[in-house]
């Protein structure tokens, strides 16, 4: 049986996989408009960092989301395109990791930790409430879905989201993976709110709001005004209860023991 071109190969047996060549089939009907010549030539400026096309795929889906605001079919096509994989390889990547989003986001991304210790120290309330001032009265939002049409200014889909790494100043949430630490259920309806009518609240850490495709573009390497970059570096990163534990060692000239010059030994193996 002749494969049409571009199809890998079949295997039989136990053999390894073949080496195989890409190529666009000829009848392949172009991706979506939505990728216009810049988001092209971005595409292929991000390639060009890597020294193997295919390890540019998780910045060219951050590429994708800022164009699209989510990744679509189309989105999924125009990397593949891009890459030389096929629909199949990228899909199994956009659909492992949770920064990609497969509806359509609104203006903001507010994520939740309702892990272990923020949901033990009201990061359950702090979701709750958001989903019913989210909702309607009848109806709570729901997990990735989005209050107001997507995209559009103070529009906000809302998640859970699993350890955000913030346990010493839990509960936490963030907006656009910016975030706003020790959180309460009226703090957090507030910033909603304040979302919502176009307002865009400092962050406790890190550098100033601005919208989600503004921080996929980022994310994929690019920023379209360089004030804006230099002062998402000057944020701040650190916070005190971040770093109590060092400034005690200090005040009482604590100090890991030196390493010795040579490994210790390690046991022996225990016979079998």
């Amino acid at each position: 049986m002749t494969l049409p071109e571009g199809t890998p190969e079949k295997l039989s047996g136990p053999e390894a996989p073949a080496e195989r060549t890409w190529s666009a089939q000829p009848d392949q009907h172009p991706v979506s408009p939505t990728f216009d010549e810049l988001t092209r030539q971005r595409a292929k400026e991000i390639i060009a960092r890597y020294p193997v096309a295919r390890s540019a795929l998780l910045p060219l889906l951050h590429l994708v989301q800022s164009v699209e605001g989510y990744v679509s079919q189309d989105g999924i096509r125009f990397c593949a395109e891009q890459l030389e994989l096929t629909t199949a390889e990228v899909s199994a990547v956009a659909t492992f990791y949770t920064m990609y989003k497969r509806t359509p986001c609104g203006e903001h991304l507010v994520s939740v930790c309702t892990n272990t210790l923020c949901a033990a120290l009201g990061g359950d309330a702090i979701y709750r409430s958001l989903s019913e001032a989210l909702g309607t009265p009848d109806r709570p939002l729901a997990h990735e879905e989005t209050a107001g049409e997507p995209g559009t200014p103070g529009s906000i889909t809302l998640e859970h989201a699993e350890c955000l790494a913030a346990c010493d100043l839990a509960p936490v949430l963030q907006v656009n993976y910016e975030y706003y630490d020790n959180q309460t259920p009226e703090s957090a309806v507030a910033l909603v709110e304040a979302l919502r009518r176009g307002e865009k609240p400092p962050p406790t850490r890190g550098a100033p709001l601005t919208d989600l495709r503004t921080v996929e573009l980022e994310l994929a390497g690019f920023t379209d005004d360089e004030t804006v970059a230099a002062a998402a570096v000057a944020g701040p990163s650190a916070a005190p209860e971040s770093l109590r534990g060092t400034a005690l060692a200090a005040e009482r000239g604590w100090a890991a023991p030196a390493l010795p010059d040579e490994p210790p030994a390690l046991p022996p193996l225990p016979e079998k």
